[in-house]
């Protein structure tokens, strides 16, 4: 199997990469970052007008029809600005659960950037995401109402719908919420924006979504999310580089000496061994590969392992500059630590390749 990218999309790469640097310098991002929305209209149509909107969307309904390892692509490349704003939430994990839960006209409006989407999954906890949903859904005159508390929607602030996960009598499903009134919530990160969403008798609409469709939609969306994290550790340790050249003591570029030059080759490896985890991760995924969740788990534990080490090396490297604001790194940082959080946390990842590998042991006499 060749894991090298097509030229075409070596060259949507590049196309990418240049847009984000020219619209979204250092200052740009720290900008929009302390916005409430994170994105500006202006940027939203951007997006929409060169397609990136429905990179996942099928043609039919106006997307470009492509695959999770052409979405990585737009992931790595945002996650290294960091990019403020609803994509991941909105392109990302929203399109991935509307199409295959049955809410195929919702589509049209996500491809062209007229509307926006979130999906309200996590409700806290360190465990498996979806053993830890208490919101619950309940029938009565023919609509269904929800109930409980969602801690942390990805721009649930800003977004037009929201796919709500809840238990219903027959197991877990999934509900359409329109206009879902979220409220903004601080987290370390000004440029990951959550949301908290109450919902209180919240009318929605049943989708038709299982459990099984909904762990397949969490694994995508965690490939994506892992796909930025290893966009944003890479740019960190690019920083570290050039600052490394630039710093001066003893008479010599900090770069010069062996332990900097030990510790810029182990933050190599684990970027690199991320971003292979990941692409094999989307791979599987397009494919329907047999061992396509056991690579979603391992791409999602490792590339948070490996950004939340890397981004902190970075900061290291930087010295005390490195803390302050005024050194952008700590906003890769941050970015790697609110990803690590968002649909299962590393651990959880990992005791589930173990379990895929091992399979469930039992307590021995």
């Amino acid at each position: 199997v060749d894991f090298q990218f097509s030229e075409e999309q070596q060259a949507f790469r590049q196309s990418v990469r240049d847009a984000l640097e020219k619209e979204f310098p250092p200052d740009r991002v720290r900008e929009l970052a302390d916005t409430d929305a994170g994105i500006s209209a202006e940027a939203w149509s951007m997006f929409a007008s060169l397609g990136w909107t429905g990179v996942l969307v099928p043609e039919e309904h106006g997307g470009l029809g492509l695959g999770l390892v052409d979405a990585i692509i737009l992931m790595e490349e945002m996650g290294r600005l960091p990019l403020p704003g609803p994509f991941w939430s909105s392109a990302g994990l929203a399109t991935l659960a509307a199409g295959p839960f049955g809410a195929q006209e919702l589509l049209a409006g996500l491809a062209d950037g007229t509307s926006r989407g979130t999906v309200a999954l996590d409700e806290g906890g360190s465990r498996d995401p979806l053993d830890a949903i208490r919101t619950t859904a309940v029938a009565a005159g023919g609509t269904w109402t929800l109930d409980g508390v969602k801690l942390a929607v990805p721009d649930g602030h800003t977004a037009d719908w929201a796919i709500v996960v809840a238990h219903t009598p027959d197991g877990l499903g999934a509900f359409l919420v329109e206009e879902p009134h979220a409220s903004l919530q601080a987290t370390i990160d000004p440029s990951r924006k959550l949301a908290r969403l109450e919902l209180r008798g919240t009318p929605a609409r049943q989708l038709d979504a299982d459990e099984g469709a909904i762990r397949r939609l969490l694994d995508d969306a965690a490939v994506l999310l892992a796909a930025e994290s290893v966009g944003a550790a890479e740019r960190a340790l690019e920083l570290a580089v050039e600052y490394s050249h630039q710093r001066v003591q003893f008479g010599r570029p900090i770069g010069a000496f062996q332990a900097m030059k030990h510790l810029a080759a182990e933050m190599l490896q684990r970027v690199e061994l991320a971003r292979v985890g990941v692409h094999y991760a989307a791979w599987t995924s397009d494919e329907d590969a047999d061992d396509r969740e056991r690579a979603a788990a391992i791409a999602a534990s490792w590339s948070a392992e490996a950004a939340i080490g890397v981004t902190g090396d970075s900061i290291q490297i930087h010295g005390g500059v490195g803390f302050t604001w005024d050194a952008h790194v700590q906003l890769h940082f941050k970015r790697a630590k609110v990803n690590d959080v968002l649909l299962g946390q590393q651990g959880w990842h990992r005791q589930r390749v173990a379990d895929l590998v091992l399979g469930p042991v039992g307590a021995t006499a």
